[in-house]
């Protein structure tokens, strides 16, 4: 009997997924549909479209808070900013002032011939040591400034240096220490006084920046606050369409919230700018003003001295003298009446010494120039310098008080801001909330 042989068992190839065709589309999950059928009823009809408007009126409001919290920032921060770099920049013009103080000291003191006065010299020490000082408060104060002021400071030693020689040879009668004397003013005003003009310009940029960013503030409140309210009103109009009834009570007080905010809001920031703008044109001009007179009054009380110690070769010395004598002049007024008449007073006597010099009464000259008493030069510098010292000390504490003042005159939305941002989206939620419970 013959055997036939069975087939072997065919064998299943295993089912590859077809890929879907490039191009077409593919059909999301069941569970993914559903979702987004659930997405989408939330925003079908007028209950959908209720929930759209809740969505929009709470974010513009939350918007609005943050607005109002940037917008009083940005004013408080400008005002405390140019309140620091006004105070930078007085500090800066004090160096200034005390280093061409001890300079006038020093040539003035020259003239004397051998030891100088000791209340003459102890007052150049104390300038010098004044400026020291001042110079690591502005580099404390402001780190932008520390790289000239460093610089600053190499000069200094240079100046103190050749003054010593100079007091050194006029000790011992050597006519050396004329030209050493002439070096130390030239280092000072090539070498010292550009730097501290640098940081004056600077300085004022910074405070002119400042002065510019407080009325900023109020264009953050005032456009988060416009646009809030429009979308707010807006919701109003459209839910009295819809639903038939004419105000909409927490609603209509997330819009007076937001109202509230940016009139009061508006109104504080307004008057801080007015303040600081009232105070960039007359306490912290006049400030400026009267230092710039007094730096301009010491330089020419130093070139009035160096003209005498040339004796008949000091025509430049005596028209830098002119140069910072007009200066003066022009800034003077700020400090007041009785200053300018000082001025005038030291500028009669200044007449009487050139008018003695140029007519060959050198000696006569000297004498008007460093005494101390009458209606001499340094009795007559003397009252103008103790009279504008006075007066700028003023200027300078009336302008931190008026800024400070109008940093504390602002109410607190800085940190209130967002809370009422926050209070105003809650209310308008809880106003779609009631016309929402009437669709279920």
């Amino acid at each position: 009997m013959t055997q036939t042989a069975s087939a072997p068992p065919a064998t299943r190839s295993p089912v590859v997924p077809q890929a879907a065709a490039p191009g077409l589309p593919t059909t999301p999950p069941p569970a993914q549909q559903g979702q987004r059928g659930r997405v989408a009823q939330l925003f079908e009809g007028t209950p959908g479209r209720m929930r759209a408007m809740l969505i929009l009126a709470a974010v513009f409001s939350v918007v609005f808070g943050l607005a109002a919290a940037q917008g009083f920032n940005q004013s408080d921060g400008a005002l405390t900013r140019a309140e620091a770099n006004t105070a930078q920049l007085v500090r800066i013009q004090a160096i200034h002032t005390n280093l061409v103080s001890a300079n006038a000291d020093a040539t003035n003191s020259f003239l004397v011939g051998g030891l100088e006065p000791p209340a003459q010299r102890q007052h150049f020490t104390d300038a010098m040591t004044t400026a020291a000082k001042l110079i690591s408060e502005a580099a404390t104060a402001q780190p932008a400034d520390q790289k000239a002021l460093g610089e600053l400071n190499v000069t200094l030693l240079t100046y103190q240096g050749l003054i010593e020689q100079a007091r050194a040879n006029n000790r011992q009668g050597l006519p050396l220490g004329s030209q050493y004397l002439k070096d130390a003013s030239a280092t000072l005003q090539d070498d010292s006084l550009p730097l501290l003009n640098a940081l004056v310009t600077a300085n004022q940029s910074r405070v002119d920046t400042e002065f510019n960013g407080v009325s900023k503030g109020n264009i953050w409140l005032l456009t988060g606050g416009l646009l809030a309210l429009a979308v707010l009103i807006f919701a109003l109009w459209w839910l009295a369409q819809r639903t038939h009834r004419y105000l909409n009570v927490p609603l209509a007080a997330a819009a007076v919230v937001v109202l509230l905010t940016t009139i009061v809001g508006g109104a504080s920031l307004a008057g801080a700018a007015s303040a600081a703008k009232d105070t960039r044109k007359f306490s912290y001009a006049d400030t400026l003003a009267l230092s710039q007179a007094r730096i301009a009054a010491y330089d020419a009380k130093s070139n009035e001295s160096l003209t005498l110690i040339a004796r008949g070769s000091g025509t430049q010395f005596e028209d830098d003298w002119k140069a910072a004598a007009k200066t003066v002049d022009e800034q003077v007024a700020q400090g007041g009446a009785a200053v300018q008449d000082q001025w005038n007073a030291y500028k009669d006597v200044h007449i009487k010494i050139r008018t003695a010099d140029d007519t060959g009464h050198w000696d006569d000259a000297v004498q008007q120039a460093i005494g101390t008493g009458g209606a001499t030069s340094n009795a007559t510098f003397a009252a103008f310098d103790k009279s504008s010292g006075g007066r700028l000390a003023d200027l300078s504490d009336t302008t931190q008080s008026k800024l400070q003042d109008a940093r504390d005159g602002m109410p607190p939305i800085g940190w209130l801001g967002l809370p009422l941002g926050i209070a105003a989206a809650l209310l308008a939620a809880w106003g779609f909330a009631q016309r929402l419970e009437e669709y279920r």
